[in-house]
């Protein structure tokens, strides 16, 4: 898909300039956690796309399979064979989420008690599950054919849930690089293709610094498909997940959260940012820790995000379930420490 980036960066300049606020830390040190997020203690994290249709090992299916050795690899080749005859995109079309149900998912939130629901939009895959003008491997236009996270967004209006959404997009740098180590489906495709750029994986995610780094035009591409889903959707929670703490995406971090808090201000709302690492300069966004929490009772808003499983984050035929009682004490656990 043709997809003019220079066009969306100055989207996104027009959206900064118009706001109050700006692109630099000093502004965004002026945000304040909205009253209504202090309050809520109990949302709904959905992970569900393209990887759910193997339901193997975990959600990192689609990294694991092209990784020689790897148990999803060998169940890979056992199940549909060679990878250079039926890779990850072919999952694609057999992603048609039949039964998909949003008035009912979100009617079991709410008897739950639960205040805000977190889809998934856009996962390490590279897969948007929402109607996208930036790509056409979208939910809308292939798989199930269907506008997921609108749909999500309207059901969750009826129940007076609040909607966010997640973006797990940056790790896509390098999350189906293996695939190029051998005789494989993915080889060297045009930007706006779902193995678009499948770079080497960085030896240490946790290295700001790793290489090769994300160059401009993919740090520019992230940042343009964030705000298509905060323009089109408005999400009242914007999570992300670790990697956005690489050096590359610093500039732009301060872009987006420019960005989306003015946008979120034009229409009344404010709008919250999910970050884990050092990634956002602390009092500009709200951290994140994933599967745990502290052990005292901190003077600020923070989040918690856990799993129902010990081995995955979405379906697969070997989920290993918590015990509900377990899932309950935490969330008493992190309520009482201000989380």
């Amino acid at each position: 898909m043709s997809y003019d980036l220079d066009a969306a960066m100055k989207h996104v300049r027009e959206g900064i300039d118009k706001g109050p606020y700006k692109d630099t830390w000093e502004s965004l040190s002026e945000y304040q956690v909205p009253d209504w997020y202090k309050n809520v203690k109990f949302g709904i994290f959905i992970h569900w796309g393209v990887f759910s249709v193997p339901a193997f090992d975990n959600e990192w299916y689609p990294r694991n399979m092209y990784i020689q050795g790897e148990k999803a690899y060998e169940h890979h080749i056992a199940t549909y064979g060679p990878h250079k005859n039926f890779g990850y995109k072919d999952f694609v079309p057999m992603f048609k989420a039949e039964k998909f149900d949003p008035d009912q998912w979100m009617s079991l939130f709410k008897e739950a008690g639960a205040q805000y629901v977190i889809p998934v939009a856009e996962h390490h895959d590279g897969f948007q599950m929402y109607k996208s003008e930036i790509s056409h491997w979208n939910a809308a236009e292939m798989g199930p054919m269907r506008d997921v996270l609108g749909e999500l967004k309207e059901s969750a209006g009826k129940q007076d849930l609040i909607l966010g959404a997640s973006s797990h997009r940056i790790e896509h740098w390098f999350f189906l690089g293996h695939g190029k180590q051998f005789d494989s489906d993915v080889v060297d495709v045009e930007r706006g293709h779902i193995y678009w750029p499948s770079m080497p994986e960085p030896k240490d995610h946790y290295d700001s610094f790793s290489e090769p780094a994300p160059t401009e035009e993919y740090c520019q591409d992230w940042l343009a498909r964030t705000v298509e889903i905060i323009d089109k959707y408005h999400p009242r929670v914007l999570y992300f997940d670790w990697w956005i703490h690489h050096s590359a995406l610093r500039p732009y971090l301060k872009m987006l959260a420019a960005y989306y808090y003015n946008a979120m201000e034009a229409i009344g709302e404010k709008g919250i940012i999910n970050y884990k690492e050092e990634s956002f300069l602390f009092g500009t966004a709200v951290p994140d820790v994933e599967r745990g929490q502290f052990a005292q009772t901190k003077p600020y808003i923070w989040q918690t995000d856990t799993a129902i499983c010990f081995n995955s984050w979405c379906h697969t035929e070997q989920n290993r379930y918590k015990k509900a009682s377990d899932i309950l004490c935490d969330l008493v656990d992190v309520v009482s420490k201000n989380g």
